[in-house]
């Protein structure tokens, strides 16, 4: 159950609450009774104290069996009715108790509008103090959805800058010159291919942070693009497969996502002709697009901020979307993209 940070809130509250209360709405009634004032505080206190105890575990208990947020009606519900119920149960047994146990004396007997009297100024008491617990609450989740939302803002803003970094990304850019400068020495015709895929590549790549979402066939047909680069320079030592259903083809996914995990297979492990490395593209029943590659980890080891998976992740969970999944075994490194149908958002519109 969660956990309240309330102690010096209750070492006050109680004493306090039973304070006034007997200073408020007991101390007449019982001048008149000759009762004693610190006899009837003592009394206040040890009721109050328990009145405040329960109620405030029914609060934890509560919170946590009505946590989510289309829960809040219910948990304002049974809320309200179990404090009542809890409040005035209390204080029917201890009126009871008082009464048949003759605390105040044997001429002071409890009637049913002193039962309804004590019932009131229980529930009194304790509305006010459940409001201060829920205020509280309230203000703390509204506070947390708001240090929420500025971080994601401030996520998102990041992870366009980190998509502008690849669309300008000097070595990338450096790559694929140096392997054109190598193709118009040794097959023209195949430089000039290799250019119309370099400018598919780039248009894309610029085209990308203009809306939020893609669809799968696009996506795939930009990374066909960007394969053939990579074909050129490594050769026998990257292999592509791919197996995506048709009805897959207009599902949407954010841009860019795929050409980043390409980017980094190619990034963390080793491309020999003898030893390719194998990227396999594929989808399950669950809607997701699987990315899977072999895992040939360098030698010397590739320093990583984790940048383009922590982007995609980020990108999901500004979209409201499930999860991205990342699995990593010995042989293998696996990512998991949900894909979105594209009726839920057929009306996402440009950024730009």
């Amino acid at each position: 159950m969660e956990k309240l940070n309330d102690k010096w809130f209750r070492i006050i509250g109680i004493p306090l609450v039973a304070l006034l209360a007997n200073l408020l709405f007991y101390q007449n009634r019982l001048r008149e009774q000759n009762v004693l004032f610190w006899e009837n505080f003592m009394v206040e206190f040890i009721v109050v104290g328990l009145n405040w105890e329960i109620n405030r575990l029914y609060i934890i208990y509560i919170r946590s069996r009505y946590a989510l947020r289309q829960d809040i009606v219910k948990r304002i519900v049974f809320g309200i009715a179990g404090h009542f119920i809890i409040t005035s149960l209390l204080m029917c047994g201890v009126c009871y108790v008082l009464n048949i146990t003759h605390f105040y004396g044997k001429n002071i007997h409890f009637t049913i509008s002193s039962y309804l009297y004590n019932i009131y100024m229980g529930n009194l008491f304790a509305i006010l103090v459940i409001g201060l617990y829920e205020g509280i609450y309230y203000f703390r989740k509204w506070h947390m959805a708001s240090v929420e939302a500025e971080t994601l803002k401030k996520e998102n803003l990041q992870s366009q800058l980190d998509s502008l970094k690849r669309e300008i990304n000097p070595h990338f850019l450096f790559n694929n010159l140096s392997s054109l400068s190598s193709l118009i020495m040794e097959d023209q015709h195949q430089a000039v291919k290799f250019v119309k895929e370099l400018a598919s590549v780039y248009r894309y790549l610029l085209q990308a942070n203009d809306s939020d979402l893609t669809t799968l066939n696009r996506e795939m047909s930009f990374i066909d693009n960007y394969f053939h680069l990579l074909k050129t320079r490594f050769d026998e030592g990257i292999i592509l497969a791919t197996d995506i259903e048709e009805k897959y083809d207009q599902f949407l996914l954010p841009p860019l996502t795929l050409q980043v995990l390409v980017e980094n297979a190619v990034k963390h492990n080793s491309i020999l002709p003898e030893k390719p490395l194998r990227i396999h593209f594929y989808t399950d029943e669950a809607d997701n697009l699987v990315v899977i590659n072999n895992l040939q980890k360098k030698h010397s080891a590739v320093l990583s901020n984790k940048l383009g998976l922590r982007n995609i992740i980020t990108k999901y969970r500004l979209l409201n979307q499930r999860n991205v999944m990342i699995k990593q075994t010995d042989q293998v490194f696996q990512v998991i993209i949900p894909l979105i149908k594209p009726h839920r958002y057929e009306n996402t519109s440009s950024r730009g």
